[in-house]
């Protein structure tokens, strides 16, 4: 599911402070990169058996190289997935997500987005 018009997608920021600001949030960023591109992960845990929902923001570089940590990152729309074990993260808008989590995943990027914006490119 796309969390869109909350402000942070479109938003260009150096990839040391987007790290430091996703991380203090919670946004994992682990080994999920490649020279290109960068995906944070807020995971939220379920009470559903197998289930576990994630907040994703990617964001692809604009200038410079993820690898040498010299790139210019410009963030997408968030999205809100739910894993499902052992098969992986749909993220379709036929899920059904509860209302108490989208505000919980759209309250996660709002407190991120306004840390960010001191940053901005």
């Amino acid at each position: 599911m796309k969390l869109e018009n909350l402000g942070i997608e479109d938003l260009t920021v150096d990839l040391k402070p987007l790290d430091h600001v996703m991380g203090k949030h919670a946004f994992i960023r682990a080994d999920q990169w490649d020279y290109e591109r960068v995906t944070y992960d807020y995971k939220i845990g379920s009470q559903e058996k197998n289930i576990t929902y994630y907040v994703r923001i990617q964001g692809y570089a604009i200038e410079g190289n993820v690898d040498r940590r010299d790139a210019v990152i410009k963030l997408m729309t968030p999205l809100l997935g739910k894993h499902y074990y052992p098969h992986g993260i749909e993220y379709g808008e036929e899920e059904n997500f509860p209302k108490n989590l989208i505000e919980r995943a759209k309250n996660l990027i709002k407190e991120a987005k306004e840390e960010l914006i001191q940053y901005k490119k």
